[in-house]
């Protein structure tokens, strides 16, 4: 029995391992200094934590799909969005491929069908 989901990426032990560094350097964005360290310099901070150029790719587009299929897990990925300002919301529309205001209708018509 499979257990992919259609469209989406499992986070499982093989995105685990692929995704370590990546989720280790989101993780260490819990310290504001470590996040204005990032700010500052973002390239030495990836290159601290030893990316490697898919993952310091999908952190330099800041998309969300691209930091998924690079092994990004979506609780740390949270607080590298919080840097930018992104929110939620911001990433639903990512990965639907909308636009911000089209991603929030679309949540309120679902809400008003509720």
């Amino acid at each position: 029995m499979s257990k992919t989901i259609p469209g989406t990426t499992p986070f499982d032990g093989d995105a685990a391992q692929k995704g370590y560094a990546l989720n280790k350097m989101c993780f260490s964005f819990n310290h504001k200094e470590n996040r204005d360290a990032f700010v500052a310099d973002p390239e030495a901070y990836m290159k601290q934590y030893g990316l490697n150029e898919q993952q310091a790719e999908a952190i330099r587009s800041k998309q969300v799909l691209a930091l998924i299929s690079a092994g990004g897990n979506a609780y740390y990925l949270a607080k590298f969005a919080g840097i930018f300002g992104l929110d939620m919301q911001d990433i639903g529309a990512q990965q639907t491929g909308m636009t911000k205001d089209q991603f929030k209708a679309k949540l309120v018509a679902a809400n008003e069908q509720c």
